[in-house]
């Protein structure tokens, strides 16, 4: 799925609602727009992305509100934020642990089936404490082989 699964759906908004006030943030509009984009978006947007789609149907929505919401949702769990393009941040509304793949041609960012292996670091090495750690794949996508 590319776009959040909740996009456009009104009855879901008292579950986004309710979602963003346990990271602590009130529901405004702008924020329920954010969430919704996000859930189940498998396109690991940026911020920039984000705003331009949906800056068409909230003309109030600013792209710091943007980054502020993807910051606190970042801080409190809700999403990750992917560091995997160089171009710039990407969000990933699954917290869990997983892997992904960047296109070199394309640039789309998947994510990696949870079938691979997984490598668990030790929770210290050599005296550092491991709070949690990623790992990125690069290459082509199966479209940009053809």
């Amino acid at each position: 799925m590319e776009r959040g699964s909740y996009k456009g759906r009104k009855e879901y908004i008292p579950a986004l609602a309710e979602k963003l006030k346990r990271f602590g943030l009130r529901a405004t509009p702008q924020r329920l727009a954010i969430l919704a984009f996000l859930e189940g978006n498998t396109s690991h947007p940026s911020a920039e992305e984000i705003f331009r789609e949906l800056k068409p149907r909230l003309p109030s929505i600013s792209l710091a509100t943007v980054y502020g919401t993807l910051e606190v949702l970042r801080r409190e769990g809700g999403i990750q934020e992917l560091t995997i393009d160089s171009e710039r941040k990407r969000f990933d509304p699954n917290p869990k642990p997983h892997n992904h793949f960047l296109c070199r041609n394309c640039g789309r960012v998947y994510d990696l089936p949870v079938g691979l292996p997984a490598l668990t670091p030790p929770k210290k090495i050599e005296g550092f404490w491991v709070e949690t750690f990623t790992v990125d794949f690069y290459g082509l996508c199966p479209a940009c082989q053809k």
